[in-house]
């Protein structure tokens, strides 16, 4: 059972009825960092596919949803043993580009960088398009696999170099990963309900500001 499947399952676990008021409060928390969205929102799937990458990522959950997965035992068992690289996911703003057997992805934010197997044929294209992502990486042993959550964001080309100087303007105020991505996020989020606005004045370093508090 590889990562994709195990991923899918928790995910369609997860949306049960057992851990409705759970995750309710996760999308909260998600949509107070990042900003809201709704179905009616042209971007909702994407901000959908992310908030699982966070939920799937918080520590505890994936621990309290795996014991309820209708799998057989030796599946049951290779879910299990995604649990702890769930949770020391690394989160990153990643440049990617095509590696042997996958993709290699540099995190422009930490400088860490990964190979990871090749994903499902939709993120294939979208990291085919060479955009910078907000994505989580996560391995697992026995056997090795590293792997690209799927559910990652990718931000608009046009917005590379404005990122740039916000990530250089983070970095000097001494923000930590989950403050500035989230921020990037609400950028994003921003520029997409403003058709109008460009990239240049939707992410900017002014608008590092605090999300909204819990």
């Amino acid at each position: 059972m590889d990562f994709l499947a195990v991923y899918e399952a928790l995910v369609t676990c997860s949306g049960s009825p057992r851990f409705a008021s759970r995750v309710k409060e996760m999308r909260r928390l998600f949509e107070d960092r990042t900003g809201p969205f709704g179905p009616d929102d042209a971007w909702f799937e994407v901000r959908s596919r992310a908030f699982w990458d966070d939920a799937l990522t918080t520590p505890g959950f994936a621990g309290t949803v795996v014991p309820a997965l209708a799998l057989p035992q030796p599946a049951l068992e290779r879910a299990s043993s995604w649990v702890a690289p769930l949770e020391r996911a690394h989160r990153g703003l990643f440049r990617a580009g095509p590696s042997e057997g996958g993709w290699k992805l540099v995190d422009l934010w930490s400088g860490a960088e990964f190979v990871v197997g090749d994903p499902d044929p939709g993120l294939h294209e979208a990291l085919a398009a060479a955009s910078l992502l907000d994505g989580r990486v996560v391995a697992c042993h026995r056997p090795l696999e590293v792997a690209l959550l799927p559910g990652a964001l990718f931000h608009p080309a046009d917005a590379t170099d404005p990122i740039g100087h916000v990530l250089d303007a983070a970095h000097e105020r001494g923000m930590g990963t989950e403050e500035t991505l989230d921020a990037l996020l609400r950028m994003e989020r921003n520029l997409r309900s403003h058709s109008r606005v460009k990239a240049s004045y939707a992410y900017r370093a002014e608008s590092l500001k605090p999300a909204k508090k819990s």
